[in-house]
């Protein structure tokens, strides 16, 4: 890429990592507010929980069905929909006169964000392909991963001011943001020519296509899956951390903001050596890493060992998804260019449904250990190490022998 190029590419990687981190600003924003929430509603904490269970079920179905409507009518147009309808349900939710009604409008502003997912990563595989893809979805994540570290921190700052309701004020602000640029500054990447027809069950069979391609569902669940492991060590964490080993809340978000610095210094690691090192090497290197890593925790965690001797695998577990994130994405839709919705979709939707499997299992043996977390994240690592040697290294030794 020529200078003027490259930073066409890092201004375009902001904006659609902007549209990324909609997700996590969407999810993590409104947290330190629960017990306000319960207080204003006079309900429960396991009603105001199903709230975030509400955005989280939006997003991963919102996915599924925005990815195929961007196949169909384009990137441009479901994006500005979806943002319109975001602003719409962020200030329903922010006046919201009950619960019951934060709950619906909770589903409807999660199932709106997912389009900026997904259809950024799509318009990501419209632009680019090979190593190219790959260099672009490093800068993409580098944007987007810092949502997870930052919106939780921005709603605390919010909450310091103000009360709940201003969080939901500020996601309509950051929604009306990204409706604006997306009218001005983002072209069309998908040209008529190249769209599916609008058929319901030709979706569904595209669909379909995806998940008959072998290699295509290798690449998907070795990511997912170990996404899959950063949710559990997210819940997990939090417990172990302040728990059993006594650290400060300053101390525990000094800790769980390290490892989020060490997922984009893996994503940053491939995308600036992608053309030296091949993704599948950089895929296979980062779920060993990630093996070792989480056989390490566990050992760690039967033993308790201290708090460093914890720290340190679990560090470069995180940097080894950042590693296979950013290798398998560009492997997984390298030969999807007519499917890039509903491909980015089913990457988007699996690690959701993965990680609402897996979470809850890392508190299952109670607040005061960490072997569930040890255990959970070995089996996800050995999980997408089997995915992968399975269902894409034996189906690509299958296709050389035909």
């Amino acid at each position: 890429m020529t200078s003027k190029n490259n930073q066409h590419a890092f201004r375009l990687a902001l904006l659609l990592g902007l549209f990324s981190t909609l997700g996590p600003f969407t999810i993590d924003m409104y947290l330190p507010a629960f017990p306000e929430i319960v207080k204003q509603f006079g309900t429960t904490a396991s009603l105001v929980q199903l709230s975030l269970t509400a955005c989280l079920l939006g997003l991963g179905i919102g996915q599924l069905v925005m990815g195929s409507l961007s196949d169909v009518y384009g990137r441009r147009n479901p994006l500005l929909i979806s943002m319109a309808f975001y602003v719409v349900a962020s200030l329903a939710c922010a006046f919201s006169p009950n619960i019951g009604v934060l709950i619906a409008f909770r589903f409807v502003q999660g199932f709106s964000a997912s389009a900026g997912i997904v259809i950024s990563r799509a318009i990501a595989r419209d632009l680019y392909s090979g190593h190219e893809l790959t260099k672009f979805f490093s800068l993409l994540l580098l944007v987007g991963n810092l949502g997870p570290l930052v919106a939780p921190v921005t709603g605390s700052g919010i909450l310091s001011f103000t009360t709940w309701i201003g969080v939901f004020i500020a996601l309509a602000i950051l929604g009306l943001y990204l409706l604006t640029m997306t009218k001005w500054k983002l072209q069309e990447t998908l040209p008529s020519d190249r769209r599916r027809p609008s058929n319901f069950m030709e979706q569904l069979k595209n669909y379909g296509s995806l998940l008959r391609d072998r290699q295509f569902v290798g690449y998907m669940l070795a990511q997912g899956i170990m996404i899959a492991g950063v949710f559990a060590y997210v819940s997990g964490t939090p417990f172990i951390y302040q728990n059993i080993y006594g650290a400060s809340p300053t101390v525990f978000a000094l800790l769980f903001g390290s490892n989020g610095i060490s997922l984009i210094i893996g994503s940053q690691v491939v995308g600036r050596m992608s053309h030296r090192v091949s993704e599948q090497a950089f895929l296979l290197f980062g779920l060993w890493v990630a093996f070792f890593a989480s056989l390490t925790v566990l050992v760690v965690a039967i033993v308790h060992g201290p708090l460093f001797a914890l720290v340190i695998p679990l560090f470069f577990f995180v940097a080894a998804i950042g590693i296979t994130s950013t290798a398998a994405f560009p492997l997984a839709m390298e030969s999807q260019s007519q499917n890039a919705g509903s491909a980015a979709a089913l990457l988007g939707v699996i690690p959701f449904l993965l990680g609402a499997v897996v979470s809850p299992l890392v508190g299952i043996a109670g607040e005061n250990t960490a072997v569930p977390l040890g255990v959970i994240i070995l089996l996800t690592s050995a999980a997408a190490m089997f995915a992968y040697f399975i269902l894409v290294r034996r189906g690509s030794r299958g296709v050389a022998q035909r």
